[in-house]
């Protein structure tokens, strides 16, 4: 009885190599995404994640280059302020805080938590 190998991915009977473990790269890359998938997030991961929501969400409101938004509203969304790429410092001593090409900067008026959203300009590389 000859014993035949199988992909770890698909199952399918392996050609080839008697060391060969997957039947082709789709497979090998499958494999290993499903496992990344399924084992504990690094923090990498989870920085990394949070930073591209922080960024969807202040892409959909920030349409016009510059606008203003409710704390709440942003903060139900899953935006956490605590993530951010860079910092620019304008004239006046705000600091924005940026996630890529979409900055934010928290206000308070009239006892409400508000963010004024701002797109990167070429100015600000100063």
């Amino acid at each position: 009885m000859i014993d035949r190998k199988m992909c770890k991915f698909c199952g399918k009977e392996l050609q080839g190599r008697s060391d060969k473990i997957y039947c082709d790269v789709h497979c090998k890359s499958s494999y290993h995404y499903k496992r990344s998938l399924e084992g504990k997030p690094t923090f990498y991961n989870k920085v990394d994640k949070q930073l591209k929501l922080n960024r969807r969400i202040l892409k959909s409101f920030n349409k016009a280059g510059k606008t203003t938004v409710r704390a709440t509203v942003l903060l139900r969304q899953g935006f956490s302020p605590k993530f951010f790429t860079h910092y620019w410092k304008n004239g006046r001593g705000d600091v924005y805080l940026f996630v890529y090409e979409y900055g934010f900067l928290k206000k308070t008026e009239n006892g409400r938590d508000k963010y004024v959203l701002v797109q990167w300009q070429d100015y600000m590389d100063m």
